[in-house]
C-alpha cells in the first residue's frame, strides 16, 4: 500500500519537498505586495474587465517571482521578456487575425515559440498574450501601447518588488545570481577529481533531457554538494 501511495504522489506530480511555515508566509505576504503595486498601477490605464485579465498573468508571475524565487522561470529577463514579447505577439495576433478563438490561439503558441527562441520562457507570458487578444474595449483601443503600458511598466513593478522584498532574507536573494555560497565543482584550475560532477557534466545532461528544466545549473550543483556533504558526515559518523 505504501509503494501504490508513493507511486501515485509521483504520477500526480505532488511535491514533497518540506517547507518551512515560515517560507510559506514570506511567499504569501511577497505576493500581495507585489499585486498591490501592479493592480494600482495597472488600472490606471485598463478599465477594471482588461486589468482583471492582465493582473491574472501577473498574479502567475507573483507566484513564480515570490514562491518559486530561484527557479528559471522566475528570473528577471525571462519575467521581463517573457511578458513584453507575449504583449506584443497578442496585439499583432489581435489586428490581423479576426476570428477570436483563432487569434486567442495564434496568440499563445507564437507567444510559446518566441519565448523560446529569445530564452525567456515564463508561463505568464502566455496569458498576457492571451489578455492582449480577449482583454476588452480599453486593451484593443491602446494597441501596441498596450506592451509598454501597463504590461512592460507592471514587468518592472513586480521586479522591483521582488529584488527589494527578497533582499530581506539571506536564503532567497533575488535575482538568483545573487545567492552567496553558490556550489562550486572544486579548486579553480584543478581538474575534476573522481566521481566529482563538473560544469560541463551537467551541460551534457541537460542538452540530453532535450525538455526546459526548472532549476538553475548552479542550484543542481549545490543540490548535489549538500547531498554528497551530507553522506559523507553519515559515514563518518558511522565508522567514528
Amino acid at each position: 500500500m505504501k509503494t501504490d501511495s508513493r507511486g501515485l504522489v509521483g504520477l500526480l506530480g505532488i511535491e514533497t519537498a518540506p517547507v518551512s511555515h515560515a517560507e510559506r508566509v514570506i511567499s504569501a505576504a511577497g505576493g500581495f505586495l507585489g499585486i498591490l503595486c501592479v493592480a494600482t498601477v495597472t488600472l490606471l490605464w485598463l478599465d477594471q474587465s482588461g486589468a482583471t485579465i492582465l493582473l491574472a498573468s501577473m498574479g502567475a508571475s507573483a507566484v513564480l517571482l515570490f514562491a518559486v524565487p530561484h527557479g528559471q522561470l522566475s528570473q528577471p529577463w525571462a519575467v521581463f521578456g517573457g511578458h513584453v514579447l507575449s504583449a506584443f505577439i497578442g496585439v499583432t495576433c489581435a489586428r490581423w487575425v479576426p476570428d477570436l478563438a483563432l487569434a486567442a490561439a495564434c496568440a499563445v503558441g507564437l507567444a510559446i515559440l518566441g519565448m523560446y527562441y529569445l530564452r525567456c520562457l515564463h508561463p505568464p507570458g502566455g496569458a498576457t498574450a492571451f489578455a492582449a487578444v480577449i482583454g476588452g474595449e480599453s486593451t484593443r483601443a491602446l494597441g501596441y501601447q498596450f506592451v509598454l503600458t501597463p504590461v512592460l511598466v507592471d514587468a518592472v513593478i513586480i521586479l522591483a518588488v521582488a529584488v527589494a522584498f527578497n533582499a530581506f532574507f539571506s536564503w532567497r536573494r533575488y535575482p538568483a545570481a545573487l545567492i552567496k555560497g553558490k556550489a562550486t565543482t572544486g579548486p579553480v584550475g584543478k581538474p575534476p577529481g573522481p566521481g566529482t560532477i563538473s560544469h560541463e557534466d551537467f551541460v551534457y545532461a541537460l542538452s540530453q533531457i532535450d525538455s526546459f528544466v526548472d532549476i538553475s545549473e548552479d542550484d543542481l550543483l549545490r543540490i548535489y554538494e549538500l547531498a554528497t556533504g551530507h553522506s559523507r558526515e553519515k559515514n563518518a559518523g558511522r565508522s567514528g
